[in-house]
């Protein structure tokens, strides 16, 4: 594939007409804030939702399975709306949708009900990210894109670390029910800065007349999806791979308390955080794939201590280490997947394909446990982990690249 660099001089001449825009990237970036903390106390709360429901931990890992399977659906209904009609009330009707589901699953009195309420989050939780990212991405300064999609991916990691603080300040005072409530005010929030935000202007210049044509607009660049599904299946797999067990894996080894586990999430997350936005900014001065295959370069350096430590320290600094490398490499796709994609579909294109790569890699997580019992925990997270990020290497090192471009006609 043609590599296509713009040079950082040309993005920094181009003023942005656009005002409101900050409103556009605030709701893109709370949103998928309030998306990760749903999903992620699950992860923290496996033990507690096995007794509540009188199941194994294994049917609890599934229905997490479950989430990351549903999210391309969710991204075909949402994203295609978006494109047709406009991003912001489908974004809208999104997060207000995941919101009450969420709020529900508090409220289920089988174990039955609670698959069918995680199944129905998924698929808002895949219907955000596209739609949000779009709009923040066509919204926003070029010359700040880089920094701006280093912001938006990391509210997953902030998402992740809220729900870790969550189980300390709310789990012992009020209950894991309250756990999947406390989000519905925020979502409140996110429609409010939505209502503020300006509709896209690519948009209403590449709008397509019909979803027919929406998907034959998809299928027309049926060779560049297929590369970035790649991309997104393999990149689940680094992601969802390094954090929905590692809190059972430090529980579960080493025998950490809940308190200790917490500490460390929070910890590493503040890591990831800022790994998402140092090297989205990065990119916009080395390239897009030269700051994600850095950004990897990191994690694997990482992953000895991280899988194999034996002190609390060890496997704090190790695991911090990690999560700003894979967060790190994170925080270029929105920007990525928004210069690959096609302008008429750039809602629907970069949702699924971001999304249909979550449910191609979902297994990691049971792919991991599965492992775990053949060869141990330690074993399994850094045999998989490791060739996950060699693979990633090879396949961004011979990827294509389009920094910088414009998403309107007339820039």
């Amino acid at each position: 594939m043609q590599i296509e660099v713009v040079d950082n001089q040309d993005i920094k001449t181009v003023t942005p007409d656009n005002p409101g825009w900050q409103f556009a990237v605030a709701s893109g970036i709370l949103g998928w804030v309030l998306d990760a903390f749903d999903f992620f106390v699950v992860v923290f709360l496996v033990d507690t939702l096995a007794n509540n429901f009188h199941v194994g931990k294994k049917e609890i890992v599934f229905t997490i399975t479950l989430t990351l399977a549903m999210r391309p659906l969710g991204a075909l209904i949402f994203g295609s709306l978006a494109d047709r009609f406009g991003r912001k009330i489908p974004l809208m009707v999104c997060v207000l949708y995941f919101s009450i589901v969420t709020a529900l699953s508090a409220f289920v009195p089988t174990f039955s009900l609670f698959v069918l309420m995680r199944a129905l989050y998924g698929i808002g939780m895949g219907g955000y990210w596209g739609i949000g990212a779009s709009l923040a991405m066509e919204s926003a300064p070029r010359r700040w894109r880089g920094l701006l999609s280093g912001m938006m991916q990391g509210g997953y990691p902030l998402g992740y670390l809220l729900a870790a603080v969550a189980m300390k300040a709310v789990l012992p005072r009020f209950g894991w029910q309250a756990l999947f409530l406390c989000g519905f005010g925020v979502a409140v929030l996110i429609a409010v800065l939505i209502t503020r935000a300006p509709e896209s202007k690519a948009w209403h210049e590449h709008r397509m007349p019909t979803v027919g044509a929406i998907f034959r607009t998809l299928f027309q660049h049926k060779k560049s999806f297929a590369y970035l599904l790649l991309v997104m299946s393999v990149m689940t797999c680094l992601s969802h791979g390094t954090q929905d067990l590692y809190p059972d894996f430090l529980k579960s080894i080493h025998n950490f308390t809940r308190n200790t586990v917490s500490n460390i999430a929070i910890l590493y997350n503040i890591g990831a955080i800022t790994g998402a936005v140092l090297f989205g900014h990065l990119s916009e001065r080395i390239g897009r794939r030269r700051s994600i295959m850095l950004a990897l370069t990191l994690s694997l350096l990482a992953i000895p201590a991280w899988a194999f430590g034996s002190t609390v320290v060890m496997l704090t600094v190790a695991s911090i280490i990690m999560q700003t490398g894979v967060q790190g490499a994170f925080g270029v796709i929105p920007a990525h997947l928004n210069e690959l994609s096609p302008d008429a579909v750039r809602s629907l294109f970069p949702g699924f394909v971001y999304q249909l790569g979550v449910l191609v890699g979902s297994p990691a997580v049971i792919i991991e446990y599965t492992l775990r019992d053949h060869f141990g925990y330690q074993w399994a997270l850094a045999s998989f982990e490791g060739c996950v990020i060699i693979s990633l290497m090879f396949i961004y090192g011979f990827g294509p690249e389009r920094r910088g471009r414009s998403f309107r006609t007339n820039d």
